[in-house]
Order: structure tokens, then C-alpha cells, then sequence
């Protein structure tokens, strides 16, 4: 995404208008350059990447706003839970077309959350394709010197802790598609809108980021479910855990469908686009975690523990029983 001080082709005319506004940073060099600079002193810089597909992470219809703050707050997720402060990003976007009308409020957008959120945009491409709408962020954070968060870090005795609450974001899915979840909740436009909102318009717990590194002993985000992504943790470890699936944190709009039967716990485990923040604690750090979390304005949950052992995460019901879950998370393939 660079282009000179004259612009001389649409691609140049598009990114000096929309995108070189929130290019700040001075590593940006005002995207005059072929590529950014991102000074580094007694930190390391963490890098993370994901893209977002039309058909496949939104909707065709999905507004151009929604999407560009998808497209940034999936990648600060996974920066977050890292413990690492957002620093700024790359963008590649695929577009059928330049229409002003798709561009604009993305721009607008995306721009409000890069300053929002202190991740500045750095640089990137614009190409055209006959295809399905693609947006790609590649984010870049800073945390202290071997102080990045793993998923692989969680021990024995560890809790296992989630933010927020799990489940909404696929029941906002069903629920944009115009599905069951829609047809029960029609009576109820406010619970049908916020879990739309789950959908497209992620939270990322950034406000945890330094917390998360104070007191996590490992930490991933849950984009792909929480069974999944539990169980990768764990494998990661190279322990297991124990999950009290009563104490999962639900939205009053998921608890409903849940025990009205229209869902299963299934589906809210194993459905994806959380991006809570999943980590185990250090028994010992519990306290402290609890409290700065609170001070954060995040809510969070203790929802099992973590043993000793290599199987899969136990998701276990009311009765002690064990869950036999057929799918764990999402999975492209």
C-alpha cells in the first residue's frame, strides 16, 4: 500500500485518500515507502495475521464499517492475549471493485478503531479480484523482552478462566442467516441485535493485555470455539483440563435459547468467533487477577481447571457426567 506524491493510477488515488489519513505513525513513512519501520528497545515485537473472506467470516450484505472493524479487532484479540500492546498494522484488501460508497465507511471505520485502539496502519496492497471480498490485517504488538504469553505455559493446578461470554457470536450468525435462533428471538429485536453484534463487531479484551502477562501462565484467544481451542491449549502444555460446563459464562440471550432447547451447549462450545481471551491462572494469582480484571471493566470466569494428563479437555454437565461432544470448534477444512 504505498503510492507517491502523484498519484498517477486508481490504486494510488484510493489509498491517498482513504488510507493515508491513518497512516500516523512515523514508521509509516506517510506511505511514501515500500515498506514501514517499527522500532524496537528491550521489547519484542509480536506479529499475528488473519483474514477475513466474504462467504466465509461475513456475510455479503454485511456493512463495510462492521467489516473493517472485524477485520483489526480478530487481529488485537490475538495480541491481547498474548500481554502485548498493539503497535500497528498492515492491511491487504481484495476488491471487486473501488466503489466510494463501500470505501468510505470502511475507511471511516478503520480508522476510528486504529486510533482507538493505539494500532496505527502502517502500510499494505489494494488488488482487484473476480472473487469473493478478502481483508486481510497482519498486526504488530509490543510486549516486554520473553514476555509474550503462550499457550503452551499452563500447569497442573492452574484455573482455567475465560472473558466475557461464550456462544453469542454463533447464535448472531443464525440469526443474521435468518435461522432458528431468529425465528425464536423474533419477538425480541434487542437480544436478536446484540447477538448480531457478536457477529460482526468482536470486543478483543486489550484492556487485559498487561494483566494477561501480570498473571496468566498461558493464554490464547477463542475464535475457533472454546472446546477446540481449550483442547489446543492443553495439547500445547501437554496437560488436560476439567471444565465445569454450568460455570461457562452465557448472555441472557444464549441461557434462554439453552434451556428453552432450541440449542444445545454444543453449539455455543464449539461455534466460534468469541474472541474472548482463554488463559490458565496460577491458583495464587487468582486473587489479583480477579481484581485488576474487574478495575479493567472485564468481566471474567473461572470455569474448570487444569490436570495432569494428555486426553482431551472433560466438559462435565450438572451431574458430574462427562459430555460427549461430536464437534469442537470450527474448522476451514
Amino acid at each position: 500500500m504505498t503510492q507517491n506524491n502523484n498519484p498517477t493510477s486508481g490504486e494510488d488515488s484510493l489509498i491517498a485518500r482513504y488510507f493515508k489519513p491513518l497512516a500516523t505513525d512515523p514508521g509509516a513513512f506517510n506511505l511514501d515507502d515500500d515498506a514501514a519501520a517499527l522500532k524496537a528497545a528491550g521489547e519484542d515485537i509480536v506479529v499475528t495475521t488473519d483474514a477475513i473472506v466474504e462467504g466465509v467470516h461475513f456475510l455479503p450484505d454485511d456493512p463495510p464499517d462492521t467489516l473493517a472493524r472485524k477485520a483489526l479487532r480478530v487481529n488485537l484479540s490475538d495480541i491481547a492475549a498474548k500481554g502485548a500492546v498493539p503497535s500497528g498494522f498492515v492491511l491487504t484488501l481484495a476488491l471487486r471493485q473501488a466503489d466510494e460508497a463501500w470505501l468510505k465507511p470502511f475507511a471511516e471505520a478503520l480508522g476510528e478503531d486504529a486510533a482507538h485502539f493505539g494500532c496505527p496502519l502502517l502500510g499494505g496492497d489494494t488488488v482487484s479480484t473476480p472473487g469473493p471480498l478478502m481483508i486481510s490485517v497482519t498486526a504488530f504488538g509490543r510486549v516486554p523482552e520473553g514476555r509474550m504469553v503462550h499457550r503452551s505455559g499452563a500447569h497442573p493446578g492452574d484455573r482455567v478462566v475465560v472473558t466475557g461470554t461464550i456462544g453469542d457470536a454463533a447464535l448472531g450468525l443464525d440469526v443474521l442467516r435468518s435461522g432458528l435462533v431468529a425465528e425464536t428471538l423474533v419477538g425480541d429485536p434487542v437480544a436478536r441485535e446484540m447477538l448480531a453484534s457478536r457477529y460482526r463487531v468482536p470486543q478483543p479484551r486489550n484492556a487485559l493485555a498487561r494483566i494477561v502477562r501480570a498473571h496468566a501462565s498461558a493464554a490464547m484467544d477463542v475464535s475457533d470455539g472454546l472446546a477446540g481451542d481449550l483442547t489446543k491449549l492443553c495439547a500445547a502444555s501437554r496437560v488436560t483440563a476439567v471444565i465445569d460446563v454450568q460455570s461457562i459464562p452465557l448472555s441472557q440471550a444464549a441461557a434462554g435459547l439453552l434451556a428453552r432447547k432450541v440449542i444445545g451447549i454444543e453449539t455455543l462450545l464449539a461455534g466460534g468467533d468469541d474472541y474472548e481471551i482463554l488463559c490458565a491462572v496460577p491458583g495464587h494469582r487468582m486473587d489479583a487477577f480477579t481484581r485488576e480484571a474487574r478495575q479493567a471493566g472485564v468481566a471474567m470466569t473461572a470455569i474448570g481447571g487444569v490436570i495432569a494428563g494428555h486426553s482431551p479437555p472433560s466438559f462435565l454437565d450438572a451431574q458430574g457426567r462427562e459430555l460427549a461432544l461430536q464437534r469442537l470448534s470450527y474448522s476451514h477444512f
